[in-house]
């Protein structure tokens, strides 16, 4: 899959396709169907499908103060448009520039000069423009008269309930990583570089992969059954610490997994991490021979949640 920029020319073989626009921030079930209608629509003209997102994500440009939120990284997002079968990722950044754009200058210069667009599909809740003043009504009748398509898809949610990034994100906060992993359709993942720790829980006999949480989220500080994702595509159990060990001096903030049967050095790799099952909130103990003990039943608890 290409990736592009949106401040470089698109090459000639992307333009004229039709394009999947939205932040598409976790890229849940209700973004999956507008992209899937999307994807089908451009095999049916047989053009390239293109799913479109903005970085940073608007809120971010708006509210820079804001706590982090994200649920994906574009590296992520990347690999989940290509698995749903586009052919490539635009990023617009989202700047002063873009910002100031209205709803028109938006759709005439940047999907039918700078993309050639035939089509556009977005969800029913997308809004763009200057003072958020395009929707896709208004999507719809300037594509009538800038000769695009625009293609409406209606919400995918269960009952009166639509699938929606913020409710991902309150269960996340909430330590419920099974009930968002079924908005997503697969469990929240974090991925980052393995960083170089105080090795304390190698004294414990616990060697953790450390990882901070860069833009991300914070879901619930805790324990976590976890999977993780290696740089050669193996798949390994384990057990992680999300938060600030409340433990150990000074407060860090620190996602540290513990993978079950496994020995090597990951320093340095990019690894993702996917958060399976909360255990439960992080504690403070007295000793170190208390937190062994909870951690070696932590530890058996995650292996037996995993293996079912």
């Amino acid at each position: 899959m290409e990736r592009l920029d949106g401040g470089s020319a698109v090459p000639a073989h992307l333009r004229g396709g039709i394009v999947a626009l939205g932040n598409f921030d976790g890229f849940h079930l209700g973004h999956q169907s507008v992209v899937a209608r999307a994807v089908a629509r451009a095999r049916s003209l047989g053009v390239p499908a293109i799913v479109a997102t903005f970085d940073p994500h608007p809120r971010r440009y708006f509210q820079p103060d804001a706590p982090p939120f994200r649920l994906t990284t574009l590296d992520q997002r990347q690999r989940l448009f290509a698995a749903a079968g586009a052919q490539a990722m635009l990023v617009f950044r989202f700047d002063a520039a873009l910002a100031s754009l209205t709803a028109e200058e938006f759709a005439q210069e940047r999907l039918v000069e700078f993309l050639g667009a035939a089509g556009v599909v977005t969800g029913g809740d997308f809004t763009f423009g200057k003072g958020r003043s395009g929707n896709p009504e208004v999507l719809a009748e300037l594509g009538d008269r800038l000769g695009f398509t625009a293609e409406t898809v209606l919400p995918v949610g269960a009952g009166d309930v639509p699938f929606s990034s913020s409710r991902i994100r309150e269960l996340l906060r909430e330590g419920r990583p099974r009930e968002a992993a079924y908005l997503l359709t697969r469990p929240f993942a974090i991925e980052g570089e393995v960083v170089g720790g105080a090795r304390l829980g190698r004294t414990l006999g616990y060697p953790t992969a450390n990882m901070t949480l860069g833009n991300y989220l914070r879901p619930a500080y805790g324990i976590y059954a976890v999977r993780g994702r290696l740089p050669d595509g193996r798949v390994l159990n384990g057990v992680a610490n999300l938060g600030i060990r409340p433990s150990f001096d000074p407060p860090l903030e620190l996602l540290e997994t513990f993978f079950f049967d496994f020995s090597g050095d990951l320093y340095g790799q990019v690894i993702e991490i996917q958060l399976i099952d909360y255990l439960r909130p992080e504690a403070k103990f007295d000793s170190l021979e208390a937190l062994t003990v909870q951690m070696d039943a932590d530890a058996a608890k995650a292996r037996e949640l995993l293996a079912g």
